[in-house]
């Protein structure tokens, strides 16, 4: 006896299910559907972070799958020429994606809040979260570490996290369509990177990747799924003020995971990508780690 089905893809016949219905119907004209299951059309998101670095990219990846508006999200008043260019980039596209700006401080959890609002009366959806806005300090003795510059990190990369997927989960149950939050957490949660201090940032990532698991069951049954993504040492902005100053990093950090290099930003665009559409439907609460193996020694 065949098990009950308890869901349906949009694109349904998919896989082998469509060989099937083809061999039965001799007018189905069979096409890939692969692309479609990656595709992001018609979707509205937020980006945090989203000025510059991994968050810029990843808007960037999300409005070349067809998302009709990525709103990043950011703490200057205005964006930084890259994210300009990036903008300019993406009008010639010509697939209608749009790339906005909205200055945002992560850690005012009503402004945030409020914002998504605005933008879900503006579009009449939300469908895809990427929080990926956090900061990193510099080494500091954990038993000296001062307690403001500990709260200002937990402030940015946890609560800000928080912040975020809130004001963009409201958004999703308010339309009721379901959606994708994906919290950007770094391989530095699950380990601890070997002669760096870095108490404060390791333990806010740590905290993330518990967020999104307690924020996946919580949500699941309404269709909106929550993961975290690990990165490994990539070089960004953020990275560069250690590996510019300090050149001997980059042949350390290369050599700590079986590949020897460390990443390139755009090596996240195909997982973002993924995890923000029906491709992976059915991941939620998982973390995924894109560190060269660091994790396999």
């Amino acid at each position: 006896m065949a098990p009950a089905v308890q869901s349906v893809s949009p694109l349904a016949p998919l896989g082998v299910n469509a060989a099937l219905e083809a061999s039965r119907n001799a007018s189905i004209k069979p096409s890939p559907k692969i692309f479609e299951e990656f595709a992001l059309t018609d979707r509205v998101g937020i980006v945090s972070g989203g000025n510059r670095g991994l968050g810029l990219e990843m808007a960037l990846a999300l409005c070349e799958a067809g998302a009709r508006a990525i709103y990043c999200f950011d703490l200057p008043e205005t964006p930084c020429e890259e994210w300009v260019k990036t903008k300019e980039f993406v009008e010639k596209l010509g697939n209608g994606a749009r790339l906005e700006y909205d200055s945002v401080d992560v850690t005012k959890q009503k402004e945030i809040w409020e914002k998504a609002k605005v933008i879900g009366d503006k579009e009449q959806r939300m469908d895809v979260c990427v929080a990926a806005a956090g900061i990193l300090k510099a080494h500091t003795d954990c038993l000296t570490y001062p307690e403001e510059q500990f709260k200002q990190v937990h402030d940015v990369n946890t609560n800000g996290v928080l912040f975020t997927a809130q004001a963009a989960g409201q958004q999703m149950r308010r339309f009721g369509k379901g959606g994708s939050i994906i919290l950007i957490a770094s391989m530095s949660g699950s380990i601890t990177n070997k002669d760096h201090a870095w108490v404060s940032y390791n333990t806010s990532k740590s905290a993330v990747l518990q967020m999104a698991r307690s924020m996946a069951c919580e949500l699941g049954k309404e269709n909106i799924r929550v993961n975290s993504l690990s990165p490994g040492h990539i070089y960004t902005s953020m990275t560069a003020a250690y590996l510019d100053a300090q050149p001997h990093l980059l042949e350390k950090w290369s050599n700590l995971n079986p590949m020897g290099r460390i990443g390139r930003p755009d090596e996240l665009r195909g997982v973002i990508t993924w995890l923000a559409s029906d491709a992976s439907s059915f991941c939620t609460g998982s973390d995924i780690l894109v560190s060269g193996g660091h994790h396999a020694w």
